[in-house]
C-alpha cells in the first residue's frame, strides 16, 4: 500500500539521456529480413520496444506492415529471468550490514523529495495443539519443565499433589472422579504493521506496531475484568449483568492492559530513523537487532515469529562500496535504571536518575557484503561469493538495582532519588562478546555459519541493597559495603555455533538442508533451564557460569526447542530436512512439503533429568501454500499475499529426559506400587496468515 504526498516544490526531471552509440544497433534494411543484434552479456540484452494496447484497433488490418527498428538495450525483464535460470535467488537477511547498499550511501547530501508512506506487515492466526508437553514426567510444580495443563489431577514425585477431582459422569459421587486432560488447545492472532515514512530519497523513518499481538482467542470474554486493589494491584471483578457466568458471554471485550488484559490491544514496539549520506548511513532510535543466522542477535521479523531483539540505538555504518566493506560502530542503552517519571505527570521531559547503574553497550561491526545484484550475476557465471562479518559488542554495569525487595521497593517505578538509591547494590559487570559469521554461495549452494562467545565477569550476583538507618525518613547510608565474601567474583564464559548448508535442485523445486548447532553447557548446575526466579544454583560454587543460550527465535524444531525448552541451550542437535515444491509458478506462487528430523544431545550430562546426554528425537511434518498477492511478487523467494501451512511434529524422549532408578523405585513405593514412565509428546499446528 503507497500514498503518496505532493512536495511544495519538485525538482526539473532531468532530460532524458541518448544511448551509448555501442547500444544501438544499425537500421534493417527494408528489403531484407530484420537484423538481430549481436549476442549481448545478460546485463546488455537487446528487447524491442513494448507495443500499446490500442496499437491493434488504430491501425488497419491490410496496412503493410514495416519492420521495426531492431535496437539493443537494457532489458530489466530478460536479465531478471536470465539470472533465475542460472542462479538460486537469495534473499538478504533482515536488517543485514549492506543488504542494500544504495541505502548505506547517499549520491549527494540533497536528494528527490519524496514524501510518501509505505505500509508493510503481517495479519496471522495460528491454531495450535499441544499434546503431552510435560512429556509425562511428574516432576513438582515448582521445577516442571513444562507445567501441567491445570484441568490435569496428578501426582508429583515431591512435593504438593496438583487434585483436580471435579469430573466423572455422577454429580453426586463423593468424591467426584479425577480430572485428566493431557491436551491444550488454543488459536492465537497477531496483525503486525510496518510503517515507513520516506521524507526523501535519503531520509526516512521506519516503525512497528502490533494490534493484538498474540492475543489468545477467547481471553478477553464479555464480564471478566480486574479492578485496582485496596493494598496495590489489581483484583478480578463480580460479573454480573447479562453475562454473570463465563458460560453466558456472548461476545469478546477489547484487551486493556491491567483490566481485561496483560497488554493493550495496540502496542508500539519500534521507531527509528535513517539519514543516508554521502560518507554512510546514521540510525538512531528504538531499531531491530539482527546478525548473521539470529543465533544471538535476532530481529524476530518472520512471519511466524514471537520473539526479538530490539535495542534503544545511535549508529552509524559507513565502508567502501568497490570492495563491499562495511564498518559500523553503534552505542546501546541496554538499561539506564531509574529515571526522574512519576506517576501522574504525563508531560515534561524524564531524565536519567544515575549513570553508575547504566548498562552500557559499544558495538562494532565489520563485514563483507557483496551487493545483491552482483550477488547473482556472479553466481549466474559461475562464481562463488564469500560473504563475511564480525560483531562485537562489549557491555559494562558499575552499580545495579535490581532490589525488589518489599521493604524498601527501591527499583518500582516512580521512586524519588533517595529511595533509588537504597536498592543499589555493587556489581561491576563487564562482558566481551564476538560473533563471527560466515557465509559461502556457489550456484545452488549455500553454506552458512555463525560462532559466538560470551565472556565476561561480575564481582556480585546480588539483587538486594543493605542500607543502614530506617526507611521512615531518617538519614540513610548505602556505603556499607554490601557484598558477601562468599559472593564475590563470577566468571561467565560460555560458546556457541550453529550451521546451515542448502541445495536447490530441480528448478528450486527440491531443496536439501542440514542444519547443526552447539551450546555449551555448565557441569555445575543441574537443569538445563534457568530457575523461574534468581540465579542458576551451583552444585559446588566454581564461579563459572558456562550455559550458552541460543536465541529463542532461531528455531530448529516446533515441540521440545521451541516450546518446552523455550531455546537451545546447553546441547547439540543435528538437523536434515527435505523440502520439495509439488507446483510452483513462475511468480512464485507454490505448493509443498517439508520433512525434518532433530536429535539432539546435552553437552553436559548432569544438566539432564536422567543424567544422560540423549534428550530425544523429533519428526516435523509440514505442507504449505503460498499464494502471490500485492506488492511483494517482484521476488520468487519473498513471502507475500495469502499463506498458509499445517504442520505436525512428534517429539520421542530418550534417557536424558527419563527418570532415575532412585525416583521409580521411591515413587512405587509411595504411591501403591504406580510407575514412573515419559511420553510422547505431539503438536499440531495450522497457519493461516497474509503479508503485504
Amino acid at each position: 500500500m503507497l500514498f503518496s504526498v505532493s512536495a511544495a516544490a519538485q525538482p526539473a526531471p532531468a532530460e532524458p539521456q541518448k544511448p551509448p552509440p555501442e547500444t544501438t544497433a544499425a537500421p534493417a534494411q527494408p528489403s531484407e529480413a530484420p537484423a538481430q543484434p549481436a549476442e549481448a552479456s545478460p546485463a546488455r540484452e537487446a528487447a524491442p520496444a513494448p507495443s500499446r494496447p490500442d496499437e491493434d484497433r488504430l491501425v488497419p488490418a491490410d496496412a503493410p506492415k514495416t519492420p521495426p527498428k531492431a535496437v539493443a538495450s537494457p532489458d530489466p525483464d530478460r536479465d531478471k529471468r536470465a539470472l533465475t535460470r542460472q542462479g538460486a535467488e537469495r534473499p538478504a537477511a533482515a536488517n543485514a550490514v549492506g543488504s542494500r547498499p544504495s541505502e548505506v550511501f547517499a549520491e549527494d547530501w540533497w536528494s528527490q523529495a519524496r514524501p510518501s508512506i509505505e505500509v508493510h506487515g503481517v495479519f496471522r492466526t495460528r491454531t495450535e495443539l499441544f499434546y503431552q508437553f510435560a512429556l509425562g514426567r511428574r516432576d513438582p510444580i515448582a521445577s516442571a519443565l513444562w507445567p501441567q495443563p491445570a484441568d490435569n489431577h496428578y501426582i508429583p514425585t515431591a512435593g504438593e499433589a496438583q487434585v483436580v477431582r471435579l469430573c466423572g459422569d455422577d454429580p453426586t459421587a463423593t468424591p467426584l472422579a479425577a480430572c485428566e486432560d493431557n491436551t491444550q488447545l488454543g488459536v492465537n492472532m497477531r496483525f503486525r504493521l510496518n510503517p515507513e515514512i520516506h521524507i526523501s530519497d535519503n531520509l526516512r523513518i521506519h516503525s512497528q506496531f502490533d494490534v493484538f499481538d498474540n492475543l489468545v482467542f477467547g481471553s478477553t470474554p464479555e464480564g471478566y475484568m480486574n479492578v485496582p486493589a485496596a493494598g496495590g494491584g489489581y483484583t478480578v471483578a463480580a460479573r454480573g449483568g447479562y453475562a454473570p457466568l463465563g458460560a453466558l458471554s456472548t461476545t469478546a471485550w477489547a484487551p486493556v492492559a491491567g483490566q481485561t488484559s496483560l497488554v493493550d490491544s495496540i502496542v508500539a514496539k519500534r521507531a527509528w530513523a535513517e539519514y543516508s549520506t554521502p560518507v554512510g548511513l546514521l540510525r538512531f532510535g528504538r531499531m531491530p537487532n539482527h546478525w548473521g543466522l539470529g543465533m544471538v542477535y535476532n530481529s524476530g521479523d518472520g512471519y511466524d515469529s514471537d520473539w526479538q531483539s530490539t535495542v534503544d540505538r545511535i549508529m552509524f555504518t559507513t565502508g567502501i562500496k568497490k570492495y563491499d566493506l562495511y564498518f559500523s560502530g553503534a552505542w546501546d542503552h541496554m538499561g539506564i535504571g531509574a529515571t526522574s517519571a512519576r506517576f501522574g505527570e504525563q508531560q515534561g521531559q524524564p531524565y536519567n536518575l544515575g549513570n553508575l547503574d547504566d548498562v552500557n553497550q559499544y558495538v562494532a561491526i565489520i563485514a563483507r557484503k557483496r551487493d545483491p545484484e552482483l550477488q547473482l550475476l556472479d553466481l549466474a557465471k559461475g562464481l562463488p561469493v564469500i560473504n563475511a562479518g564480525l560483531y562485537f559488542a562489549y557491555r559494562s554495569q558499575t552499580l545495579a538495582n535490581d532490589d525488589t525487595s518489599s521493604s524498601t521497593n527501591a527499583a518500582s517505578l516512580g521512586q524519588l532519588p533517595t529511595n533509588v538509591r537504597l536498592g543499589y547494590t555493587r556489581r561491576e559487570a563487564e562482558f566481551f562478546m564476538p560473533d563471527l559469521w560466515f557465509q559461502f554461495l556457489y550456484k545452488k549452494f549455500r553454506f552458512e555459519a555463525e560462532a559466538a562467545m560470551i565472556y565476561g565477569t561480575i564481582e556480585n550476583t546480588g539483587t538486594t541493597g543493605r542500607p543502614s538507618g530506617n526507611l521512615t525518613g531518617q538519614p540513610s547510608v548505602v556505603d556499607v559495603n554490601p557484598l558477601d565474601a562468599k559472593d564475590v567474583g563470577y566468571t561467565v564464559r560460555s560458546f556457541g555455533l550453529t550451521g546451515q548448508a542448502e541445495f536447490r535442485a530441480m528448478e528450486d523445486k527440491l531443496r536439501l538442508d542440514f542444519g547443526f548447532g552447539w551450546a555449551s553447557g555448565d557441569p555445575d548446575v543441574e537443569s538445563l533451564a534457568p530457575p523461574r526466579t534468581g540465579m542458576e544454583p551451583q552444585l559446588t560454587a566454581d564461579r563459572t557460569y558456562s550455559m550458552f543460550r541460543m536465541h529463542p527465535d532461531y528455531r530448529v524444531d516446533l515441540i521440545f526447542w521451541r516450546n518446552i525448552m523455550s531455546r537451545v541451550q546447553g546441547a547439540y542437535y543435528l538437523r536434515p530436512q527435505v523440502q520439495y515444491d509439488f507446483s510452483r509458478d513462475p511468480n512464485g506462487q507454490r505448493l509443498g512439503g517439508s520433512a525434518a528430523v532433530v536429535w539432539s544431545r546435552a553437552s553436559e550430562f548432569i544438566q539432564t533429568p536422567g543424567n544422560k546426554r540423549d534428550l530425544g528425537v523429533e519428526l516435523d511434518l509440514s505442507l504449505y501454500f503460498q499464494a502471490k498477492d500485492g506488492s511483494l511478487n517482484d521476488g520468487v523467494d519473498k513471502m507475500g499475499g495469502f499463506y498458509t501451512a499445517l504442520q505436525y511434529g512428534v517429539f520421542f524422549p530418550l534417557g536424558g529426559l527419563d527418570y532415575l532408578q532412585g525416583e521409580v523405585t521411591r515413587y512405587a513405593s509411595e504411591n501403591g506400587g504406580s510407575q514412573l514412565q515419559t511420553a510422547t509428546a505431539q503438536a499440531f499446528r495450522l497457519y493461516l496468515g497474509v503479508m503485504f
